[in-house]
């Protein structure tokens, strides 16, 4: 099977949760403050994913324009990955949305 026989799903992320059922999507957040330093933690529901797979992940700004968003790790699970990204800026705090995209391989 094609790994882009699997289509793609986008969402948009609530309160740092989103729900995709596909093994590639691209989530866009709320809009988001998180400090200088500080973490934002999405939890992504997502049926197709389990424990054992292989998730790439990565960050871009949506509407953010301060701050600098990096990805932290990403944990996979049964049924849900979750994505922590860092604001590696030594001052400046998130001032919007983010777009994380992810594509998962099954191990």
């Amino acid at each position: 099977m094609s790994i882009f026989a699997t289509g793609s799903a986008t969402g948009t992320g609530v309160g740092g949760a989103v729900t995709v059922a596909n093994l590639w999507a691209k989530v866009t957040t709320a809009s988001l403050t998180t400090a200088a330093a500080a973490n934002y933690t999405l939890t992504v529901t997502n049926v197709k994913v389990s424990a054992a797979d292989i998730v790439f992940a990565s960050v871009a700004n949506g509407s953010n324009t301060a701050g600098t968003p990096a990805i932290v790790t990403v944990t996979p699970a049964a049924g849900s990955l979750v994505i922590v990204i860092t604001n590696s800026h030594s001052g400046d705090a998130f001032d919007g949305t983010l777009v994380v995209s992810f594509g998962a391989f099954g191990a």
